[in-house]
């Protein structure tokens, strides 16, 4: 380790250092411009700007530019479906050297031994991986998890150097009304505590924030972005692969309040980490959408650093870690190179290779008991030709739903799905702990026309959810994902498909990411023969069904949700007047 003075001459430019980037054009996230510099490179972090005249190694740039590596300030690695060794190696191909990660998928189901797995599979990493430890495990009453983890749960971690912050708030009624059990959570001493208050009114918004949240990633308008950024939060601007709300949120950033924005992922499955990208892809659109430049590397770098309080991260800048990406076009936004603490981990989109740590004791987690496929069924209660029924509706890139009325055909004393009303049953089935418990509905908007779809990755539980047409599809996909111990499958009459086994937790594989992308593309595929629309993803779709959390109308083990009244509610309506949406 250099001494202090070592360390000044270093940046003073009075003595050999490790490398220098000549001719480097700097996007200084600081001062807002883009200006011609030398880079000063020693140790693993930025000597400075100016001049270097004597480095070890000397890279001319020839102008290209330079930024800091990129953030990604709110990401769950689970919905990948990669190990975290391969989730962190694919992220540095396209820019990313920090991700702060909430474990909260693999917790609901393992609890504090999935949080272990996590932090194992992120150290000793060439990439910074932060945790931030779940708060909501189980995320409501209304669904059954695989675990609960109080504040004392939780108090081990506290210490760990990977551990900086309490993950995504999602009862937010639980903080207005000062629930004991969420309170001692928001006293654990972490640097910050992260939103979620889809929904909230603006009002509430003000005690949210009191209670020393200041993040927030569940905007979905300019408007809901507004109500934030006036009361002090830090805005996430969210693009996953399920919810893409970016372009939606661009209209309330502007010069004033650039500075309190930042880019998150949330959710990205590996096809889109492959073909289009991470945080890099979010600096593309909004470049695209007339944002400048500079601002939107502000935001994917410096501007999320200080939401997060992450020291030394986020600018090209004396004292920073040397963290930073090579671009041959700041428009297009195309990386030439990446690198970390000063050593290049990735040249042209080439990720590199990281082994991974074992995952004993983490698989067998999907547990259905005395499973029969009358279960499924759904008695008529009385003898009509029709049922009034409520009906979750599919809203297109996002996560909320719409609670719908329909009337469905009785058939043999049950209600049927509709395939001319595109309405199919829904079915979560508590996995964890063998009850056999399980809720039906039905669903609007997936697509589907005939067959099954059922997987182990439902948010935030994850319990089984199947969909589908008939019980002996459903019935058949079930008993595959068993089989599986987890995964995704689709069935047609009496076959299956196609399928992708999760193992891990029922939610993850140590497959490779272009394995699992391959895979997922051929399951996309054989869903459009299903019905499916080409541009539907019914598995991401699938798996917020049952997130009771998300207005407005949702599915979890215990029943049909009305997210707006936090409760459960009745699948019949029988003369009531519908709900909103009919």
């Amino acid at each position: 380790m250099a001494s202090l003075k070592e360390e000044l001459d270093a940046a003073r430019g009075r003595t050999c250092i490790d490398m220098v980037l000549r001719r480097a054009r700097l996007v200084n996230v600081f001062s807002g411009e883009i200006h011609l510099t030398e880079i000063g490179i020693d140790q693993g972090k930025f000597a400075g700007i100016g001049s270097f005249p004597l480095a070890r190694q000397e890279i001319d740039l020839a102008e290209k530019y330079v930024i800091p590596g990129l953030i990604d300030a709110h990401v769950h690695i689970e919905s990948s479906h990669l190990c975290p060794e391969e989730f962190c190696s694919l992220l540095l191909a396209h820019g990313v050297t920090t991700a702060v990660v909430d474990p909260h998928e693999i917790a609901n189901v393992l609890g504090a031994e999935g949080i272990r797995y996590m932090l194992r599979g992120v150290t000793d990493l060439p990439f910074n991986a932060f945790v931030v430890l779940p708060s909501c495990v189980p995320a409501t009453a209304l669904e059954t998890s695989g675990a609960r983890l109080e504040a004392s749960d939780l108090k081990e971690f506290i210490s760990h150097p990977k551990v900086i912050g309490l993950g995504e708030v999602m009862d937010y009624p639980a903080v207005l009304e000062a629930r004991p059990d969420m309170a001692a959570k928001l006293k654990l001493p972490v640097s910050f505590r992260d939103g979620h208050a889809p929904g909230i009114a603006p009002q509430d918004l003000n005690a949210y924030y009191l209670a020393g949240i200041h993040t927030e990633h569940e905007c979905s308008t300019a408007t809901e972005a507004r109500e934030r950024l006036r009361r002090g939060f830090h805005l996430m601007l969210r693009e996953g692969s399920a919810a893409r709300n970016l372009l939606d949120l661009l209209p309330a950033v502007n010069a004033e309040n650039a500075g309190r924005c930042l880019l998150v992922t949330d959710d990205r499955q590996p096809t889109d980490l492959l073909n289009q990208g991470s945080i890099d892809h979010l600096v593309r659109l909004a470049i695209q959408a007339g944002q400048p430049p500079v601002r939107v590397i502000q935001m994917a770098t410096i501007n999320a650093a200080r939401a997060l309080g992450l020291q030394g991260l986020g600018a090209v800048a004396p004292g920073f870690q040397a963290d930073f990406v090579v671009l041959r076009d700041l428009k297009k936004f195309e990386i030439e190179t990446v690198y970390w603490q000063g050593k290049e981990q990735s040249r042209g989109g080439v990720r590199p290779r990281f082994s991974r740590k074992g995952v004993d004791g983490l698989t067998d987690s999907v547990r259905l008991g005395d499973w029969r496929q009358d279960k499924l069924a759904v008695p008529a209660g009385n003898d009509g030709m029709k049922a009034r029924v409520r009906v979750i509706g599919v809203q297109s890139h996002s996560l909320v739903t719409s609670a719908l009325a329909r009337e469905l055909p009785i058939k043999a004393g049950f209600i049927q799905p509709d395939p001319e009303q595109e309405i199919a049953k829904i079915a979560v089935l508590e996995r964890h702990h063998a009850t056999g418990r399980l809720g039906v509905g039905f669903v609007h908007g997936l697509g589907l026309s005939k067959g099954a779809i059922a997987s182990t990755v439902a948010h935030d539980s994850h319990n089984l959810v199947v969909v589908g047409m008939s019980d002996a599809e459903m019935d058949l996909a079930i008993k595959t994902c068993v089989r599986m111990g987890g995964g995704i499958c689709l069935v047609a009459g009496t076959e299956v498909i196609g399928k992708l086994p999760l193992p891990v937790a029922g939610l993850m594989t140590t497959a490779s990411p272009e394995d699992v992308a391959r895979d997922l593309a051929d399951l996309h595929t054989k869903a459009q023969a299903l019905g499916v629309s080409p541009g539907v993803d019914p598995f991401m779709n699938l798996a917020f069904l049952s997130l009771p959390v998300i207005p407005e109308l949702k599915l979890t083990d215990l029943g049909l949700v009305d997210v707006e009244r936090f409760c459960l509610t009745e699948l019949r309506l029988e003369g009531k007047a519908g709900p909103s949406g009919a």
